[in-house]
Protein backbone atom coordinates (compact mmCIF):
# COMPACT_ATOMS: atom_id res chain seq x y z
CA UNK A 1 0.00 0.00 0.00
CA UNK A 2 1.56 3.48 -1.06
CA UNK A 3 1.70 6.25 1.31
CA UNK A 4 0.31 8.87 0.10
CA UNK A 5 2.22 12.45 -1.35
CA UNK A 6 1.48 14.24 1.49
CA UNK A 7 2.11 11.85 4.39
CA UNK A 8 5.59 11.09 2.48
CA UNK A 9 6.37 14.82 2.74
CA UNK A 10 5.50 15.08 6.02
CA UNK A 11 7.45 12.45 7.16
CA UNK A 12 10.39 13.77 5.07
CA UNK A 13 9.91 17.26 6.68
CA UNK A 14 10.15 15.59 10.67
CA UNK A 15 13.31 13.37 9.81
CA UNK A 16 14.42 16.71 8.32
CA UNK A 17 14.33 18.64 11.69
CA UNK A 18 15.49 15.66 14.13
CA UNK A 19 18.75 15.56 11.71
CA UNK A 20 19.25 19.15 11.89
CA UNK A 21 18.19 19.30 15.26
CA UNK A 22 20.91 16.38 16.32
CA UNK A 23 23.70 18.27 14.34
CA UNK A 24 23.29 21.27 15.81
CA UNK A 25 23.11 19.85 19.20
CA UNK A 26 26.28 18.22 18.64
CA UNK A 27 27.69 21.07 16.81
CA UNK A 28 26.67 23.51 20.04
CA UNK A 29 28.81 20.90 22.23
CA UNK A 30 32.06 20.91 20.30
CA UNK A 31 31.47 24.18 20.24
CA UNK A 32 30.56 24.81 24.09
CA UNK A 33 34.26 22.65 24.61
CA UNK A 34 36.33 24.58 21.83
CA UNK A 35 34.79 28.44 22.56
CA UNK A 36 36.26 29.09 25.94
CA UNK A 37 38.84 31.94 26.15
CA UNK A 38 39.12 34.33 28.56
CA UNK A 39 39.57 37.94 28.07
CA UNK A 40 39.46 41.17 30.57
CA UNK A 41 37.49 44.17 28.71
CA UNK A 42 37.55 47.15 30.78
CA UNK A 43 34.88 49.70 29.97
CA UNK A 44 37.65 52.20 28.71
CA UNK A 45 41.55 51.86 28.34
CA UNK A 46 42.21 55.51 28.40
CA UNK A 47 40.97 57.02 31.76
CA UNK A 48 41.49 59.56 33.82
CA UNK A 49 43.69 59.62 37.18
CA UNK A 50 41.54 59.11 40.21
CA UNK A 51 38.82 57.59 38.32
CA UNK A 52 36.25 54.11 38.10
CA UNK A 53 36.84 51.44 35.78
CA UNK A 54 34.45 49.25 35.07
CA UNK A 55 36.30 45.91 33.80
CA UNK A 56 34.22 42.97 31.93
CA UNK A 57 35.08 39.36 32.12
CA UNK A 58 34.14 37.43 29.09
CA UNK A 59 34.65 34.21 29.37
CA UNK A 60 34.09 32.71 25.29
CA UNK A 61 34.77 34.94 22.89
CA UNK A 62 36.67 38.02 22.45
CA UNK A 63 33.23 39.47 21.96
CA UNK A 64 30.70 37.77 23.52
CA UNK A 65 30.94 36.35 26.69
CA UNK A 66 28.86 32.18 26.67
CA UNK A 67 29.07 32.37 30.38
CA UNK A 68 30.11 33.86 34.20
CA UNK A 69 33.00 32.84 36.01
CA UNK A 70 31.72 32.45 39.63
CA UNK A 71 33.23 34.02 42.75
CA UNK A 72 34.84 30.66 44.06
CA UNK A 73 36.57 30.39 40.89
CA UNK A 74 38.98 33.71 41.20
CA UNK A 75 42.32 32.39 42.49
CA UNK A 76 43.35 36.10 42.11
CA UNK A 77 42.62 39.38 41.13
CA UNK A 78 45.26 42.41 41.28
CA UNK A 79 46.34 45.48 39.74
CA UNK A 80 49.64 47.24 39.38
CA UNK A 81 49.97 50.76 39.54
CA UNK A 82 52.50 53.52 40.48
CA UNK A 83 51.49 52.77 43.77
CA UNK A 84 52.88 49.02 43.75
CA UNK A 85 50.57 45.74 43.32
CA UNK A 86 47.12 45.90 44.93
CA UNK A 87 45.22 42.38 45.54
CA UNK A 88 41.77 43.48 44.94
CA UNK A 89 38.81 41.70 47.52
CA UNK A 90 36.96 39.22 45.29
CA UNK A 91 33.79 39.93 47.29
CA UNK A 92 33.50 43.09 44.58
CA UNK A 93 33.72 40.28 41.67
CA UNK A 94 30.23 40.48 40.29
CA UNK A 95 28.47 37.82 38.64
CA UNK A 96 25.36 38.80 36.28
CA UNK A 97 23.66 36.69 33.70
CA UNK A 98 26.93 35.62 31.30
CA UNK A 99 29.32 38.01 32.40
CA UNK A 100 31.63 38.89 35.41
CA UNK A 101 32.73 42.42 36.44
CA UNK A 102 35.08 44.27 38.89
CA UNK A 103 35.45 47.72 39.73
CA UNK A 104 39.27 49.09 39.48
CA UNK A 105 40.09 52.39 41.40
CA UNK A 106 42.76 54.49 39.46
CA UNK A 107 45.15 56.61 40.84
CA UNK A 108 48.24 58.80 39.40
CA UNK A 109 48.90 58.92 35.89
CA UNK A 110 51.03 55.15 34.42
CA UNK A 111 50.42 52.17 32.82
CA UNK A 112 48.22 49.94 34.50
CA UNK A 113 47.91 45.90 34.74
CA UNK A 114 44.77 44.39 35.75
CA UNK A 115 45.28 40.80 36.09
CA UNK A 116 42.58 37.56 36.69
CA UNK A 117 43.68 34.24 37.77
CA UNK A 118 41.52 31.32 38.11
CA UNK A 119 41.54 27.96 39.69
CA UNK A 120 41.68 24.92 37.96
CA UNK A 121 38.74 23.30 36.55
CA UNK A 122 38.53 20.02 35.16
CA UNK A 123 36.25 19.19 31.94
CA UNK A 124 35.93 15.85 30.26
CA UNK A 125 35.72 15.64 26.40
CA UNK A 126 35.00 13.19 23.91
CA UNK A 127 37.49 12.36 21.28
CA UNK A 128 35.84 14.50 18.92
CA UNK A 129 35.31 17.27 21.37
CA UNK A 130 38.84 17.12 22.15
CA UNK A 131 40.07 17.13 18.47
CA UNK A 132 37.86 20.11 17.69
CA UNK A 133 39.24 21.63 19.97
CA UNK A 134 42.61 21.46 19.67
CA UNK A 135 42.08 22.41 16.20
CA UNK A 136 39.89 25.92 16.74
CA UNK A 137 41.52 27.23 19.85
CA UNK A 138 45.67 27.21 18.61
CA UNK A 139 46.60 24.13 20.11
CA UNK A 140 48.05 22.51 16.61
CA UNK A 141 51.31 20.61 18.71
CA UNK A 142 49.49 18.79 20.63
CA UNK A 143 47.13 17.46 17.56
CA UNK A 144 49.55 16.59 16.25
CA UNK A 145 51.29 14.20 18.71
CA UNK A 146 47.35 13.00 18.85
CA UNK A 147 48.09 11.98 15.32
CA UNK A 148 51.54 10.85 15.53
CA UNK A 149 50.84 8.56 18.68
CA UNK A 150 47.61 7.29 17.19
CA UNK A 151 45.26 8.67 19.90
CA UNK A 152 42.80 10.67 17.83
CA UNK A 153 40.24 8.52 19.04
CA UNK A 154 41.10 8.88 22.68
CA UNK A 155 38.96 10.58 25.39
CA UNK A 156 40.44 13.07 27.72
CA UNK A 157 40.21 14.57 30.77
CA UNK A 158 41.97 18.27 31.09
CA UNK A 159 42.85 20.47 33.83
CA UNK A 160 42.83 23.78 32.53
CA UNK A 161 43.19 27.29 34.34
CA UNK A 162 42.72 30.58 32.72
CA UNK A 163 45.48 33.87 33.23
CA UNK A 164 43.94 37.12 32.01
CA UNK A 165 45.49 40.59 32.14
CA UNK A 166 44.33 43.76 30.59
CA UNK A 167 46.63 47.30 30.51
CA UNK A 168 45.04 50.61 30.79
CA UNK A 169 46.69 53.74 30.41
CA UNK A 170 45.75 55.69 33.15
CA UNK A 171 46.51 60.17 32.35
CA UNK A 172 49.00 61.49 30.02
CA UNK A 173 52.26 60.21 31.87
CA UNK A 174 53.24 56.44 30.66
CA UNK A 175 54.99 54.19 33.11
CA UNK A 176 57.28 50.86 33.28
CA UNK A 177 54.49 49.02 35.50
CA UNK A 178 53.11 47.09 32.37
CA UNK A 179 56.10 44.98 32.26
CA UNK A 180 55.08 43.91 35.73
CA UNK A 181 55.54 39.75 36.01
CA UNK A 182 52.27 38.53 38.15
CA UNK A 183 53.83 35.06 38.74
CA UNK A 184 50.62 33.63 36.94
CA UNK A 185 51.46 29.94 35.72
CA UNK A 186 51.11 31.53 32.26
CA UNK A 187 51.67 35.28 31.51
CA UNK A 188 52.35 37.19 28.53
CA UNK A 189 54.69 39.80 29.14
CA UNK A 190 55.30 43.26 27.11
CA UNK A 191 58.49 43.56 26.11
CA UNK A 192 57.85 47.74 24.70
CA UNK A 193 54.84 49.80 26.45
CA UNK A 194 51.90 49.11 24.14
CA UNK A 195 50.57 53.18 24.72
CA UNK A 196 54.49 54.54 23.70
CA UNK A 197 53.82 52.71 20.37
CA UNK A 198 51.11 53.32 17.20
CA UNK A 199 49.58 51.60 14.31
CA UNK A 200 52.09 50.10 12.01
CA UNK A 201 54.59 49.37 14.81
CA UNK A 202 55.58 45.76 16.24
CA UNK A 203 54.78 44.64 19.35
CA UNK A 204 57.15 42.68 21.32
CA UNK A 205 55.83 40.15 24.29
CA UNK A 206 57.63 37.69 26.46
CA UNK A 207 55.17 34.49 26.82
CA UNK A 208 55.67 32.75 30.43
CA UNK A 209 54.90 29.20 31.25
CA UNK A 210 55.65 29.06 35.16
CA UNK A 211 57.78 31.65 35.44
CA UNK A 212 60.19 30.13 32.54
CA UNK A 213 60.32 31.78 28.80
CA UNK A 214 58.35 29.36 26.80
CA UNK A 215 60.22 28.83 23.48
CA UNK A 216 58.68 27.76 20.10
CA UNK A 217 54.91 29.01 21.80
CA UNK A 218 52.43 29.14 19.42
CA UNK A 219 50.46 32.50 19.95
CA UNK A 220 47.51 33.78 18.67
CA UNK A 221 46.50 37.77 18.44
CA UNK A 222 43.73 39.62 16.36
CA UNK A 223 40.87 42.12 17.85
CA UNK A 224 38.48 45.10 17.05
CA UNK A 225 39.01 48.45 14.93
CA UNK A 226 37.77 51.57 16.60
CA UNK A 227 35.00 51.31 14.02
CA UNK A 228 34.25 47.87 15.33
CA UNK A 229 35.12 45.65 12.35
CA UNK A 230 37.41 42.45 12.60
CA UNK A 231 41.08 42.66 12.88
CA UNK A 232 41.78 39.33 11.50
CA UNK A 233 43.23 36.75 13.79
CA UNK A 234 46.88 35.66 13.22
CA UNK A 235 49.81 33.51 14.56
CA UNK A 236 52.96 33.74 15.26
CA UNK A 237 55.64 31.44 17.07
CA UNK A 238 57.83 33.18 19.59
CA UNK A 239 61.40 31.99 19.36
CA UNK A 240 63.51 30.53 21.85
CA UNK A 241 63.80 33.45 24.28
CA UNK A 242 59.67 33.13 24.41
CA UNK A 243 59.45 36.48 22.74
CA UNK A 244 57.18 36.90 19.80
CA UNK A 245 56.34 39.68 17.55
CA UNK A 246 53.02 41.05 17.13
CA UNK A 247 52.47 43.74 14.05
CA UNK A 248 50.09 46.41 15.21
CA UNK A 249 48.11 46.91 11.59
CA UNK A 250 45.16 48.95 12.46
CA UNK A 251 44.17 51.05 15.37
CA UNK A 252 41.86 49.01 17.59
CA UNK A 253 41.05 46.94 20.82
CA UNK A 254 43.69 44.16 20.32
CA UNK A 255 44.36 40.50 22.43
CA UNK A 256 47.22 38.28 22.13
CA UNK A 257 46.69 34.78 24.07
CA UNK A 258 48.27 31.32 24.44
CA UNK A 259 47.55 28.03 25.59
CA UNK A 260 50.13 26.11 26.67
CA UNK A 261 48.89 22.56 27.04
CA UNK A 262 50.96 18.85 28.49
CA UNK A 263 50.23 15.46 28.47
CA UNK A 264 50.07 14.48 32.46
CA UNK A 265 50.95 10.89 33.50
CA UNK A 266 50.06 9.23 36.86
CA UNK A 267 46.85 11.59 37.65
CA UNK A 268 42.91 11.87 37.45
CA UNK A 269 43.81 13.91 34.50
CA UNK A 270 45.59 13.67 30.96
CA UNK A 271 46.36 17.06 30.60
CA UNK A 272 46.96 20.41 31.75
CA UNK A 273 46.37 23.59 29.78
CA UNK A 274 47.35 27.07 31.11
CA UNK A 275 45.77 29.89 29.16
CA UNK A 276 46.99 33.87 28.95
CA UNK A 277 45.67 36.75 27.28
CA UNK A 278 46.33 40.20 27.34
CA UNK A 279 43.90 43.33 26.05
CA UNK A 280 44.89 46.64 24.97
CA UNK A 281 44.28 49.34 22.79
CA UNK A 282 46.15 50.71 19.87
CA UNK A 283 45.40 54.57 19.16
Amino acid sequence: MSVPSTARAQRRQRLWRVATLTGGMMFAVVSIAAAHDMFAKPDRFFVAENAAVIVRVLNGTFSVSSNSIARPRVQDVSVVSPAGRARLDTSAWSVAGDTSTFRVQTGTAGTYVVGVSTRPNVIPLTAEQFNGYLKSDGLPDVLAARTRDGALNNPARERYHKHIKALIQVGQTRSEHFSTALGYPAEIIPVENPYALSRGKTLSVRTLVDGAPAGNQYVLYGGRTSSGGRIEQRSVRSDEAGVARIPLRASGTWYIKFIHMAPIQGDTVDYESKWATVTFRVP
